[in-house]
């Protein structure tokens, strides 16, 4: 293991659990406990503790917050109440994506915003909005990477409320969708989220990274009698893939417009001037030439994986973005970036699986969407 790898607090914690430990973004991070589908199938029925301490967080406050993040990123942010949360993306002057993003405005009686970022495009981000500052005085704000001091973990699937009501005084009924609250979980002060990146119900939670490791113990010891697992990276990604939810660098890059990549309703064209407006615009109106497309198998092979060639009757049309064996339907699953004109729901496709073509068909996504 590469030296320069770093750690999040709980490494200690996954390593006695049995986790086997990979080196991703620039982290040691556990791939893996009892195995990918135990794990997954957890998260279904029960419920999954996944360490987030890998992900970034970033500080937005000042008279002009609003305005340079609704200058910076792609959807209307103007319209959060104090709690509340957006999707949104971070935008490159050619149209492209520089990373996708939560942002947090901060519960009530307290001034800005908070912007969850991506492990792998934390220090990119930060780059970018200090540029972006710098370029514009005009924004009168202040700008902070706090992801050093701040620690992160999620509890995803049907009894995560459940077990999270054990060792909380927060009313989680209270916390919809895209909100947060400030709380004290397992004695620690923290604010829990209800965002997800799993399909399924569930909570994040943000505090001290000093205090992590005791609402990780305290979520453990409550959630024994629901069935509740750690989870690793490998279930993390089967789980988004059914939920058809983006992972930057497969997804999303510099050179995917948001409108190929299905994510046209994270941006907002209306709400005034931002970065790389005008050349998503023109995309929109020219209609993209490519898109982003949900398949599974109909024929047999391998599963398919990032980069596999995407053909029609010998003739290559795009790539396989991300693929999977799906552990709740029981098939192999994908998403591809494809020429326009292939794109269609029942439509044949064929993945080129180790130089040989499987017949797959396009389906409508999400592949998994849990009950009401």
């Amino acid at each position: 293991m590469s030296e320069n790898l770093k750690n999040t607090p709980l490494v200690d914690r996954h390593i006695a659990l049995g986790a086997r430990m990979v080196p991703f973004a620039g982290w040691n991070m556990p791939v893996q406990y009892e195995g990918v589908i135990a794990e997954h199938n957890a998260v279904r029925n029960a419920a999954g503790l996944f360490d987030l301490g890998h992900m970034g967080q970033f500080d937005v406050t000042g008279p002009d917050a609003l305005a340079f993040l609704q200058y910076t990123t792609t959807n209307d942010l103007s319209n959060l109440n104090p709690g509340e949360a957006k999707y949104t993306l971070l935008s490159n002057p050619d149209g492209g994506v520089i990373d996708d993003l939560i942002v947090y405005r901060k519960p009530e009686g307290e001034a800005g915003y908070m912007v969850c970022m991506n492990a792998s495009n934390a220090d990119i981000d930060v780059a970018w909005w200090e540029k972006q500052a710098a370029a514009h005085p005009e924004f009168d704000v202040n700008l902070r990477d706090i992801s050093a001091d701040t620690g992160m973990i999620a509890i995803q699937g049907p009894n995560a409320q459940a077990i999270t009501a054990k060792v909380t005084d927060a009313d989680l009924t209270s916390i919809g969708d895209f909100s947060w609250a400030n709380g004290s979980v397992a004695g620690v002060p923290a604010k829990i989220a209800r965002t997800g990146y799993t399909g399924e119900d569930g909570f994040e939670f943000y505090c001290d990274i000093a205090d992590i490791a005791t609402i990780w113990d305290g979520l453990m010891a409550a959630g024994g009698e629901h069935g509740l697992v750690p989870v690793g990276l490998g279930a993390r990604d089967t789980l988004r893939l059914e939920s058809r939810m983006p992972l930057y660098g497969q997804e999303l890059g510099m050179d995917i417009s948001p409108y190929e990549a299905g994510l046209g309703w994270a941006v907002n064209l209306n709400k005034g001037d931002f970065v790389g407006r005008e050349r998503m615009a023109e995309v929109k109106a020219n209609k993209p030439t490519r898109k982003a497309v949900g398949f599974k198998y109909v024929g047999k092979g391998g599963a398919p994986r990032t980069h596999y060639p995407v053909a029609i009757d010998g003739q290559e049309i795009g790539e396989v973005t991300s693929g999977t064996f799906s552990p709740t339907l029981g098939e192999n699953i994908g998403l591809a970036l494809i020429k326009s004109e292939y794109a269609g729901v029942g439509k044949p496709l064929q993945i080129i699986v180790r130089g040989k073509p499987v017949d797959a068909t396009q389906v409508k996504t999400p592949f998994y969407k849990r009950e009401s």
